[in-house]
């Protein structure tokens, strides 16, 4: 977005809306990665056992991956602001609970509006599907990923700082829930109908210039999905909203994104399985301290910030080629975990660790592009929220994977993550076709 007008001619606003919501992501992230660091010794200081620990961090994970999908496709049926308010303020209020758990039943109790709501970078990212074209949304995504990550980096140094004064963890608790009502003022102050009107204007234009039926058909599709914003069906009945939320998820069920949905799955698995041991691996195999793993994480973190930035210029080595950019990255996550599987020294570890946060920020954000080109924007969010299920279900599935494999080796996990990496590649060539033919329509659109 340069000069008041982004590549594709969309209006200036989608600009300052696309920055904001840059914002938002980095201080969402913020806040939360300031106060989850601390949250097991907190819950261990008020009494709880590990045990107890365990359960309530295990129940918050099962509120994410049931509610990821109706609060996504909810967000198709009333609007993004309105969804995205709703989000940050429940999530603040659980935050603030978390501030004043005195006992752990006040502890498992805050946890739970966060569990449901706190799906903000989600909605986020389909508000900015509906914002951008195509053929710049990876890069937007990637920035907007790299601005988060930003945030997580920093987050839990001044969160470790602010638990050494005395009632530090409180205190992080009510600063966070404060970021998060000062991300609400953001979202709450953007011109939002000067926004519709333009992106109505801009699909018109776009729509007399375009000679494609199919082109047409999708523009027909992303014109219904931004209505949403400007409908009153926040005031519908709540049966209603039900209703619709319900026959949206049926349709994506139905639909024929099971290959993507699994090829995610697969990848996420992988993913979390080298990171699983990664810091009791280095120690057993190279006898690397914690300090050192620590370190390498960081520098890890901050090469995908970079990996984001550069998105723009990656997209455009490929011609917008989404499915060969996810097949290439795919492909080199593979080999890199192999790598770092059969590392004989440490220096092994940190190459492999190097180019892993390239190759894993790229494909994280081209399959969420791929899975948006081939379901279609009309239900974005709801796309948007399977895909955390799906992931959610991964870091369910990984933990007890990656304790089984390490019974046989310290290199167990990453090995088998290979084999997931393998199938999941095997899985994007045998359909081959049908992501390029969408990716030949993505590029006749623009």
């Amino acid at each position: 977005e340069d000069g008041g007008r982004g590549a594709a001619g969309r209006p200036a606003m989608s600009g300052r809306f696309v920055r904001c919501l840059y914002a938002v992501g980095f201080l969402d992230l913020f806040g939360v990665s300031m106060v989850v660091p601390l949250m097991n010794l907190h819950i261990k200081s008020l009494g709880a056992s590990h045990t107890v620990a365990g359960i309530i961090g295990s129940l918050y994970g099962v509120m994410q991956l049931f509610s990821s999908t109706f609060v996504g496709c909810w967000s198709d049926v009333v609007g993004r602001q309105y969804s995205l308010l709703a989000c940050i303020l429940l999530s603040a209020l659980g935050y603030f609970l978390l501030g004043t758990s005195t006992t752990v039943l006040l502890f498992a109790i805050s946890r739970v509006p966060v569990g449901i709501f706190k799906h903000t970078l989600s909605i986020s990212k389909a508000l900015l599907s509906d914002l951008v074209s195509e053929r710049d949304r990876p890069l937007v995504m990637g920035r907007f990923n790299a601005a988060s990550s930003v945030g997580f980096i920093l987050g839990p140094v001044v969160g470790g700082y602010l638990a050494e004064l005395e009632g530090g963890f409180y205190q992080t608790s009510f600063i966070c829930a404060s970021i998060f009502l000062l991300n609400g003022g953001l979202v709450w102050m953007l011109p939002w109908n000067e926004e519709n009107t333009s992106n109505r204007k801009h699909r018109q234009d776009k729509g007399t210039n375009s000679f494609s039926a199919k082109a047409n058909h999708d523009l027909h599709l992303k014109s219904a999905a931004n209505r949403a914003v400007t409908n009153n069906n926040v005031f519908q009945s709540p049966w209603i909203q039900v209703a619709t939320v319900l026959k949206k998820i049926k349709e994506i069920a139905c639909s024929n994104l099971w290959d993507i949905f699994l090829v995610r799955f697969l990848m996420s698995v992988a993913i979390l399985l080298y990171y699983s041991n990664f810091t009791l691996a280095l120690e057993e195999r190279f006898g690397v301290k914690p300090l050192f793993s620590g370190y390498l994480t960081s520098y890890s973190s901050a090469l995908g910030v970079l990996a984001g930035c550069l998105l723009g210029p990656i997209t455009r080595l490929y011609q917008h080629n989404t499915y060969r950019i996810l097949l290439h990255s795919s492909t080199f996550t593979c080999t890199l975990i192999l790598l770092y599987a059969s590392a004989l020294n440490i220096w092994m570890v940190v190459l492999s660790s190097t180019f892993l946060a390239f190759s894993t920020t790229i494909g994280r954000t081209c399959i969420i592009d791929l899975e948006l080109t081939i379901g279609g924007n009309e239900a974005s969010g709801t796309l948007l929220g399977v895909g955390q299920s799906v992931t959610s279900v991964g870091r369910i599935i990984a933990p007890l994977l990656s304790g089984i494999a390490q019974e046989f080796s310290p290199c167990g996990p990453p090995s088998l993550a290979v084999g997931l990496a393998l199938v999941a590649i095997l899985i994007m060539n045998a359909n081959k076709q049908k992501y390029c033919s969408h990716g030949n329509v993505k590029l006749k659109n623009q």
